[in-house]
């Protein structure tokens, strides 16, 4: 029988596992296996699912879950409640809306409604109906535009949404204005460090760790996870932001790198790199050190038909796939459909050089997120990591004829997570960085 010291729960949209870890204050922490279970949501309480996964662990993996008389830290992430639903609003759609952006994908949340500029009666009626339980505001570089972030926080303080609390992350200058009118009606504001304090500044870290601490309190609303956080030792994180820190992680360890999450509802793509020098000379705006993109359409289960629609029919018919498949046809489908959404993923993550016509005529400009310094393609997630074939996909993405997108050079090197461990050693890392290191290294075959 083997005995954990460390529990990790990762409770997603369709699966949920419970990771078994030993010796973290040791020279070699160990990975020592992993219980699966369909999450059971829809049977009215998550923890049936994480139960059924610690059966699994104990009968398949002979790990001990139970009183075993030596203290156990329990960690959990999570992403059963459908994520974080957040609106973002910025003063411009290049600088503080993508920065507000990228702080709050970062940190796991998902996206349903964006403003840059004004916010009008009309987008407040939009974001009332798209029903977010977290509004991020920022706007204007620190001692910059006043005017405007003080009339869209009037605007959505005037919404009648008292329920849904608000961060500011905008001109320092304007936080005790903002303050006093979210106050005023009677919606708890956090206020932080601006998320583009300078041009050419992005400052997204304070933001990602306060809407972290606003999801550990969303995550209740999925059934049972009221129980789930009283029994872990810290708090409750998005799954995304989990394996995003597990990213940041593996780039301290490898280098630059590009990690690509495929579940049953969204393909997750992180990427952590400085980008080429040369191209950074003619970025039109600044991208953080770690960045992450949610394709909400691009899942192999749940969204498995929007990947069909998205490749024209190049897939084929796939109506009977399942969450865990058990026939060689059912993993081979699942299989094809991984192929597209990866591909589909990272092509939608990847900048591109653009023409731009201006006063002193053509002139060529990058957009987005500059991939060409990448040595590595990390695959995670069930699809990439239990299936077989993951290495290969990651190998095979579309290539551009026209050098235009700004993907992974073709001798990047592909690594797969074998032992589904990202999200895992992500939150492990917040009290055992140099464990959770070790555990990566092993999990992609460079230890």
């Amino acid at each position: 029988m083997k005995y954990p010291d460390i529990l990790v729960a990762e409770i997603g949209s369709t699966i949920t596992k419970l990771s078994a870890f030993a010796g973290m204050d040791t020279a070699r922490p160990a990975f020592l296996g992993q219980g699966i279970a369909l999450t059971s949501v829809s049977e009215g309480d998550v923890t049936i699912g994480l139960e059924r996964a610690g059966r699994d662990l104990r009968t398949r993996c002979n790990v001990k879950t139970g009183e075993s008389g030596r203290d156990v830290e329990f960690f959990a992430v999570s992403s059963a409640a459908g994520g974080l639903r957040m609106t973002v609003h910025g003063l411009t759609r290049d600088m503080t809306l993508k920065a507000a952006r990228e702080a709050s994908l970062g940190a796991g949340a998902v996206v349903v409604y964006t403003t840059a500029g004004a916010i009008t009666t009309d987008d407040a009626s939009r974001i009332k109906a798209h029903g977010p339980k977290l509004i991020l505001l920022s706007g204007g570089v620190d001692y910059g535009e006043r005017d405007v972030i003080v009339n869209n926080a009037r605007v959505l303080a005037s919404m009648g949404a008292s329920e849904i609390p608000v961060i500011y992350a905008g001109n320092v200058a304007t936080a005790d204005d903002v303050t006093q009118i979210f106050t005023d009606a009677g919606m708890e504001v956090f206020v932080t460090e601006n998320v583009y304090p300078g041009i050419d500044e992005l400052n997204v870290g304070p933001t990602r760790a306060i809407i972290q601490e606003v999801f550990a309190r969303h995550i209740v609303t999925a059934p049972g996870m009221e129980r789930i956080k009283e029994m872990a030792a810290g708090p409750v994180i998005p799954t995304p932001g989990a394996v995003l820190s597990a990213a940041e992680i593996l780039y301290h360890e490898i280098g630059d790198l590009v990690a690509v999450d495929v579940g049953g509802a969204t393909t997750d793509v992180h990427s952590v790199t400085e980008g080429s020098e040369k191209l950074a000379a003619i970025t039109v705006s600044p991208e953080p050190l770690a960045k992450r993109t949610v394709e909400g359409d691009l899942g192999v289960y749940i969204n498995a038909r929007h990947i069909i629609e998205q490749t024209d029919g190049a897939v084929g018919d796939i109506s009977d796939v399942t969450p865990l498949p058990d026939t060689e046809s059912e993993r081979e489908r699942i299989v094809v459909l991984t192929r597209w959404a990866v591909d589909l993923a990272i092509w939608r993550h990847a900048g591109a050089i653009k023409v731009s016509y201006g006063a002193y005529g053509k002139s060529e400009i990058v957009e987005g997120r500059d991939l060409t310094r990448v040595k590595y393609l990390v695959g995670t997630g069930g699809a990439l990591t239990r299936l077989g074939g993951g290495a290969e996909i990651l190998k095979t993405i579309r290539r551009d004829p026209h050098k235009r997108k700004l993907l992974p050079p073709a001798e990047a090197r592909a690594l797969i997570d074998t032992d589904y461990i990202m999200a895992s050693a992500g939150i492990i890392g917040r009290r055992h960085r140099d464990a959770a290191a070790h555990l990566l290294m092993a999990s992609v075959g460079l230890s």
